[in-house]
């Protein structure tokens, strides 16, 4: 089945990369050697989505979690970061990509915070790509802080209680204004979600690969798009509900 019929392309997809250690330690590297090599696979999938036609990509980059792992590692992390807004946002500009991060911003130090904001502010208006980067980000973390919104709100006099339905508790989440999830790819081999979008997740299709992430490219997310197309998609519906439509 063909992905150039917009019915068929995910308009929006969810990344978690996995594998960067793993290919760093199969080639007697730091860890830190993987995530590195892994900013290739970023830039594969952006030019893949853009020449597919997706509307959104979230790409899990750093969980609440992740500060657990040796102080080393996050330390590379957070350099990598540094350079990766130097060296990529100039790129990503061009191409009309729009850089979002999402996740508890105020964790990271003052200068990379202040370059994750310089970068949303010079593509806030790019409209080609919709590129979100979930930095210190947890999916229920994502849903509590939606409550919390909605809970302020109530306590504000600007919303009664009966009047929060999903989609009005869908704008107080972090990818409120975007499609809902389409397409979940994790690389890597391990079978989870690992607290990845979770409110946006209700209706995605699930796309596992044993592909480190370093080696995905734009043929790994070809497969991926061509396995989504070829699913149906019920939404509660029967087949030949389906079929009818």
């Amino acid at each position: 089945m063909t992905t150039n019929h917009p019915n068929y392309v995910p308009r929006h997809i969810g990344i978690v990369m996995d594998g960067n250690g793993r290919w760093a330690k199969a080639r007697h590297r730091p860890r830190s050697f993987g995530h590195n090599a892994g900013r290739k696979a970023v830039r594969e999938v952006v030019e893949g989505c853009l020449r597919h036609g997706v509307e959104a990509l979230t790409l899990f980059a750093f969980s609440s979690e992740n500060w657990q792992r040796p102080q080393d590692e996050v330390g590379a992390l957070m350099d990598l970061f540094v350079r990766a807004l130097d060296k990529e946002v100039d790129e990503l500009h061009s191409n009309g990509v729009r850089l979002r991060f999402i996740g508890e911003l105020n964790a990271f130090d003052t200068s990379l915070r202040q370059g994750m904001l310089d970068a949303m502010k010079r593509t806030e208006l790019n409209d080609k790509l919709q590129m979100n980067v979930a930095v210190n980000y947890g999916g229920r973390w994502d849903i509590v802080q939606a409550a919390q919104k909605a809970a302020l709100a109530v306590a504000r006099g600007q919303l009664p209680v009966e009047a929060i339905d999903e989609s009005t508790f869908d704008q107080w989440t972090c990818l409120g204004e975007l499609p809902p999830l389409d397409l979940f790819i994790r690389t890597g081999g391990d079978r989870r979600v690992s607290n990845f979008l979770l409110w946006q997740m209700a209706y995605a299709e699930l796309y596992f690969t044993d592909t480190l992430w370093p080696d995905f490219n734009q043929v790994s997310l070809k497969h991926a798009i061509d396995d989504f197309a070829r699913r149906e998609r019920r939404f509660g519906r029967t087949g030949d509900q389906v079929s009818q439509a």
